[in-house]
């Protein structure tokens, strides 16, 4: 089996070392870079699984080559790191074609999730082609995001709406960790409006409704910060 290709992109010297062996000590096939210049080069003739893209670097922001990553390939996951907090930035880098982000300081195992998890949404896990890798696991149930199916062994499968699929998919990219309201209305509706804020609210309890049958399941509120999608193993 080939190691995930990641292509790293981060023009702090302490944080990139640290974090690229600690990926390469799971295994990950890593190739570091320290600014935007050869980074749509060597993305053409390297052919990465994932591209992990700081914002703010020299020569070419990380936006920018985000977008001219985009157009050359529409399906590889694109995992913007950003040391700012505002939701302009957010909304930016989702609306040039990436999939997540992570904010400084981050730990390794939130960022070895959004990874893992970019990857089975993608259809690409641990080498593995689309035709492969179609379900994600959670706990008893299995969940298809591009088919929107939702099965449980013992029950009839659950066909879930476009924007249910794209909610519960969001949450798995954050499985056991936190995922901010406003980012996820921001991600789903391109804006955290009111009347998209009382949307979400039904979703989000229709969700909690098809996953109540698996006790080892929970998507917990976080009174205002967001939500924490919970799954016991």
């Amino acid at each position: 089996m080939k190691k995930v290709k990641i292509l790293y992109v981060e023009d702090e010297p302490f944080l990139a070392k640290i974090v690229k062996e600690s990926l390469e000590s799971r295994d990950y096939n890593v190739l570091l870079l320290s600014d935007g210049r050869k980074v749509i080069d060597t993305f053409t003739e390297w052919q990465p699984d994932v591209c992990i893209l700081d914002v703010m670097l020299p020569f070419r922001d990380g936006f920018e080559l985000g977008a001219a990553i985009r157009k050359r390939n529409p399906t590889i996951p694109i995992l913007f790191v950003t040391a700012k907090n505002e939701t302009e930035d957010v909304l930016k880098g989702f609306s040039v074609g990436g999939n997540d982000y992570i904010r400084k300081p981050f730990s390794m195992e939130e960022l070895v999730v959004r990874i893992t998890n970019l990857l089975l949404l993608s259809g690409n896990s641990e080498g593995e082609t689309p035709a492969e890798i179609t379900e994600i696991q959670l706990g008893a149930f299995l969940f298809s995001p591009e088919k929107l199916a939702l099965q449980h062994p013992e029950n009839p499968p659950i066909q879930l709406s476009y924007r249910e699929g794209q909610i519960l998919a969001l949450l798995c990219q954050h499985r056991n960790g936190t995922l901010e309201r406003k980012d996820l209305l921001l991600s789903v509706w391109g804006d955290d409006s009111f009347f998209n804020s009382r949307n979400l609210d039904v979703y989000i309890r229709k969700l909690r409704t098809y996953l109540a049958v698996d006790e080892n399941i929970s998507i917990l509120t976080l009174k205002g910060v967001g939500y924490r999608f919970m799954v016991e193993e």
